[in-house]
């Protein structure tokens, strides 16, 4: 979904309380949010709660949703607020940021045959991944596995866009090193595979 196909939804449901445009919205957010609130929270239930509230509080001040320029942005930073609030509660103390939320990352085949075929380097790639620093795992599952862009991770993290192509570049070098992938023909192997 584009992001004026998305603010379009905002509008049916700011304007007109519509209800099946705003089921639209989070049936197309949901999955990603509820991930990224699991990696942190590490309860089903919690992060299945946080990002219901989320949608609830939205629903109920629905008149204003159209001051919302970038909704996946506003939602991911919604949903981290809540969840280092959830953390921070349970801990009893202050979790300064997500560089101490032990984030978890998924790398996943879609189909069955492709398990069977990679499940070697499947869990290889989920070992490397859980073996980024803290920040870096965090980054590149908001951009690898979330499809946020890089400029809307930055603001999701409060980092500049920068920070997060650094953080990117680490994780694909640690990655490609764990698996013993030469990194610059892995380059050209990229680049020429986008063509």
């Amino acid at each position: 979904m584009t992001g004026k196909e998305i603010f379009a939804l905002q509008e049916q449901v700011a304007l007109f309380g519509d209800q099946s445009a705003f089921k639209q919205l989070f049936g197309h957010f949901y999955t990603g949010l509820f991930q990224f609130a699991m990696s942190i929270v590490k309860e089903k239930e919690v992060a299945e709660e946080l990002v219901e509230d989320l949608f609830v509080v939205i629903w109920n001040k629905r008149s204003t949703i159209t001051q919302i320029t970038n909704f996946k942005v506003y939602l991911y930073v919604a949903i981290r607020n809540r969840c280092l609030n959830v953390v921070n509660r349970k801990m009893n103390t202050r979790v300064v940021g997500l560089e101490q939320a032990d984030i978890k990352c998924n790398v996943s085949v879609p189909n069955p045959e492709d398990i069977l075929i990679a499940s070697d380097l499947l869990r290889r790639v989920n070992k490397a991944v859980q073996a980024l620093p803290p920040k870096c795992r965090m980054v590149y599952k908001l951009v690898k596995e979330d499809g946020l862009s890089y400029k809307e991770a930055a603001e999701v993290l409060d980092i500049s866009p920068k920070t997060v192509e650094h953080h990117i570049a680490t994780a694909v070098r640690k990655i490609a090193a764990a698996l013993n992938i030469n990194f610059a023909t892995w380059q050209e192997f990229s680049s020429s595979s986008r063509l």
